[in-house]
């Protein structure tokens, strides 16, 4: 494994501040930040950008970054994680996390506290450690890729969240809507370890992370070396179902039981290829990745990356999620 990066302190945290997420405005978010680095005696730049800059300056930061042997630490929902994960990912710098999204799964998962004053200071005192990233093609992601029919409903969430506010109960009644207005089926061919085979789904939803597989209630059995986020990732297959059998999915998911509703199948890899049968018109299909929605050329492939990310941990909380 490569040398951990190293962490000046005298050095300017790089923080990349995604001015639309949360319910913050951005004068409070650079209070909140500049209050912890003065108690913590750290210095910082903090640059506050919208959706459409955040990759252009993600990349510039982690670049100054690594020459000043410092991090870059993104401020908000899993979609700025992400963006600015590819940037520290490609160049090898140390990552922080301050969440502010609605899930914040990533950073749940590392033990990041969810109030951006507690994780800042944290950070303050955290240490690089690598951390399991995937790839579908060319992309990184931390927490989830998937095609079909959840990229529908992450955009119905968007469009609900527009019209009514961010909260957890808007996104679970965009799922709703999203569910029960499903149709459209996918032709997939899916290789895996040697062998490949043809399937119809709505939705194939591929999760790099144990804790939000567990909240479905959809953790696959360990079938393989390691663990969803820790060595292999999962794949959750929906296979076509009627408009009854779709109340009973949103039932399931509900409680968190998703894994016992018929026609989900659930398994592990680390590798997969995804070959979707497309219309003579398209080479692309529409893919979610993180919150985030686009569509990229087929076939597309999953992978564990060998690459970890360093990400800023703190060690108390290592500790602590190994005893949980």
């Amino acid at each position: 494994m490569a040398a951990l990066p190293e962490i000046d302190p005298a050095s300017s945290l790089q923080f990349i501040v995604n001015a639309a997420a949360g319910s913050s405005d951005a004068e409070v978010k650079r209070e909140v930040i500049e209050a912890a680095l003065q108690a913590g005696g750290r210095r910082g730049d903090l640059l506050f950008c919208d959706p459409a800059e955040l990759s252009h300056m993600s990349h510039q930061a982690a670049a100054r970054a690594t020459a000043t042997r410092t991090a870059v630490v993104a401020v908000g929902g899993d979609g700025t994680l992400n963006t600015v994960a590819q940037a520290a990912h490609a160049a090898g710098c140390a990552m922080g996390v301050v969440p502010q999204g609605t899930f914040n799964y990533f950073a749940r998962t590392h033990g990041i506290p969810a109030d951006p004053a507690d994780a800042v200071r944290q950070l303050l005192c955290s240490v690089p450690a690598p951390v399991q990233v995937a790839g579908i093609n060319d992309r990184v992601f931390l927490v989830n890729a998937s095609l079909g029919l959840y990229p529908d409903l992450l955009e119905d969430r968007e469009a609900y969240k527009a019209r009514f506010g961010r909260s957890r109960w808007v996104a679970f009644l965009a799922g709703c809507a999203t569910l029960l207005r499903a149709q459209r089926r996918l032709r997939l061919r899916i290789e895996m370890g040697g062998k490949a085979r043809d399937m119809q789904t709505l939705t194939l939803f591929v999760g790099n992370n144990r804790l939000q597989l567990q909240q479905f209630g959809a953790e696959p059995e360990d079938t393989l070396a390691g663990t969803p986020g820790d060595g292999t990732m999962a794949a959750l297959v929906l296979r076509p179902i009627g408009t009854r059998s779709m109340l009973g999915l949103m039932l399931h998911g509900a409680m968190g039981r998703l894994g016992e509703a018929a026609g989900v199948e659930r398994f592990e890899f680390q590798h997969l290829v995804v070959r979707p049968t497309l219309p003579q018109s398209r080479s692309g299909v529409k893919v979610a990745f993180d919150g985030e929605v686009t569509m990229m050329r087929a076939p597309l492939e999953f992978r564990v990356l060998a690459k970890p990310l360093y990400l800023l941990k703190s060690q108390l909380s290592e500790v602590r999620l190994h005893r949980a």
